[in-house]
């Protein structure tokens, strides 16, 4: 018998077709009519260099939605998600951005997404800034966090799904239950993860960047961005994926790809690897070490599996350290707090900070 999480991947691809041809068909009979009517922009998290700046986003039909509660019912999350699902695009509507003094402009694309490019004359400074954006001949606006990086000591590239947030990926019912059924405020970090990030992501009066890498649609951005602010993890720009582009059949590709466009933007910037043993992070992570091996610090795996599966993880801890690179596979935050605090990477004051929050919460 084929098992149940096999035949869901092969039948990923049919599904993700279907929904895709049903919407778009939905989009070319709606689309002269969205856009007469009141837009909504939802801007994402900006990021670059002082000598150049991306700021992406969204142009959308308005949903409403209330902001979550701790006690909404289940049904409520579920319409909710549906609606997030099934979000309406408007393509071809100009869309103009303005960041400490710079313009730029583009054209929202058949999905309603766009992307504006910054480049000053003169550096901007590292760090977040603000960028205002709004519709061109429409009412509205809205503004966009960019996140400049320049002078770290390191970066952070953390996957989200049951790295940073509990999600149940290796489990394809509860998984769904688990992201259908919650909402921003009752869905749960990993206990100490909150603290362990805030201590990688401030080293020594430094604030070192960290970004965000997931297999989740570009759908789920503002309850993702709401679960980081409610829950107190660091900010920092999230690589999230168009629904349908493959969105059931893994994030291997997503993944490689994200990754190398941050080592390439960054050549002299290090990263951490953060992931979790539910997919594929530990090869996936195995992979950018053995193409940039001086650029990784370490990958930390979060054991989110059985026993059993952990050997094949355990070899390419071996196959890795080879580049001088380690892999832990660790069982809680405090795991990784404690091999980061060996390398320099958080202070004594951090790892107290991660093993009070483990405690706390376990």
């Amino acid at each position: 018998m084929i098992p149940a999480k096999t035949a869901f991947r092969a039948l990923g691809p049919v599904v993700e077709r279907a929904f895709s041809a049903l919407d778009r068909a939905a989009s070319a009979f709606l689309q002269p009519r969205r856009a007469r009517g009141k837009l909504l922009l939802q801007t994402y998290v900006g990021w670059g260099t002082p000598h150049a700046v991306e700021v992406t986003g969204r142009v959308l039909l308005p949903r409403t939605m209330r902001p979550p509660q701790t006690g909404d019912p289940r049904w409520r999350n579920f319409r909710n998600a549906l609606r997030r699902l099934f979000s309406r695009e408007v393509g071809g509507i100009g869309v103009t951005g303005t960041l400490d003094g710079l313009h730029a402009s583009a054209v929202s694309d058949f999905g309603g997404y766009f992307t504006l490019n910054f480049e000053p004359a003169a550096p901007l400074s590292p760090g977040w800034h603000e960028a205002a954006l709004c519709l061109d001949a429409r009412e509205g606006g809205a503004t966009a966090r960019v996140q400049v990086v320049a002078g770290a000591r390191f970066g952070i590239i953390s996957d989200l799904d049951d790295t940073v947030i509990q999600s149940d990926v290796t489990s394809v019912p509860r998984m769904l239950l688990t992201v259908l059924t919650g909402n921003a405020r009752t869905r749960s970090p990993f206990p100490g993860v909150g603290a362990l990030y805030r201590a990688l992501t401030h080293s020594e009066q430094e604030r070192n960047p960290i970004f965000y890498v997931s297999s989740s649609p570009w759908n789920f951005f503002d309850l993702l961005l709401h679960f980081l602010s409610y829950r107190h993890i660091p900010l920092g720009p999230l690589f999230l994926r168009d629904w349908g582009a493959g969105i059931l059949d893994g994030h291997g590709g997503h993944k490689h790809a994200v990754i190398e466009r941050l080592l390439t933007r960054y050549p002299d910037l290090p990263f951490v690897l953060i992931g979790d043993s539910g997919e594929k992070d530990p090869e996936i992570y195995a992979e950018v070490v053995h193409r940039w091996p001086q650029r990784i610090l370490g990958v930390y795996i979060r054991d989110v599996t059985e026993a059993h599966l952990d050997a094949g993880i355990l070899a390419l801890r071996d196959e890795i350290r080879k580049a001088g690179v380690d892999l832990v596979l660790a069982g809680d935050s405090l795991d990784a707090a404690s091999h980061a605090m060996s390398l320099g990477l958080i202070s004594p004051d951090g790892y107290r900070g991660v093993l009070a929050s483990v405690t706390r919460n376990t």
